[in-house]
């Protein structure tokens, strides 16, 4: 049996010394996708922010295609292949579009002409500040920006939390597309199953 994507064994972790997370143990194959459903306070950003290597880790193992990463920074966790969408976005706000995306670029299949096919309105924007950008197109931004880094697996946290309805059926649809037609592995948090 091939080795799993990505494998979480008896994790525990938290913030300071708040324990949040605490036995949790799964596995994701590639091309597979995770959706972590609950209320605010449940641990779904904390298992994002521990994968990540933001939150504090404090035992179980975590392995991404057998490579472990407890001990990693979180640069290097990108550099292996997770790509993270914040909650917050965190869009470099003095960059222009095109900037905050060539800045993280990692070679492989998504380089602007793949992001900028996927969000269009990117492109029509790639000379605006990430700062002058409405939420929407931050968000947008900071998927396109996961994506040039050309991640196994990609870390959503709440990507359509807050925005109008018509941005909300164009992220649909991208992650959609990423998942379903492209095969992308993808763990997406969010507080509503519908």
């Amino acid at each position: 049996m091939a080795e799993p994507l990505l494998s979480l064994d008896n994790l525990r972790a938290g913030w300071g010394e708040a324990m949040v997370l605490d036995g949790i143990s799964l596995t994701l194959g590639e091309g597979q996708a995770l959706a972590l459903l609950g209320r605010n306070g449940a641990g779904k950003t904390t298992l994002i922010a521990t994968l990540m290597g933001v939150a504090r880790h404090r035992a179980g193992v975590i392995r991404l295609g057998g490579t472990a990463l407890e001990r990693l920074p979180s640069e290097r966790r990108a550099a292996l292949g997770l790509g993270w969408v914040p909650q917050e976005r965190n869009v470099f706000r003095s960059l222009t579009v095109e900037e905050n995306l060539t800045a993280v670029a990692r070679p492989g299949r998504w380089d602007l002409a793949a992001v900028y096919a996927l969000f269009p309105r990117l492109r029509e924007r790639r000379g605006n500040l990430g700062g002058a950008l409405s939420g929407g197109e931050q968000q947008m931004l900071a998927l396109a920006r996961a994506l040039m880094l050309n991640p196994r697996l990609l870390l959503l946290d709440e990507p359509l939390e807050g925005l109008a309805p018509v941005i909300v059926e164009d992220l649909l649809a991208a992650i959609r597309r990423l998942v379903r037609d492209e095969g992308m592995a993808a763990i997406i948090v969010e507080q509503h199953a519908h």
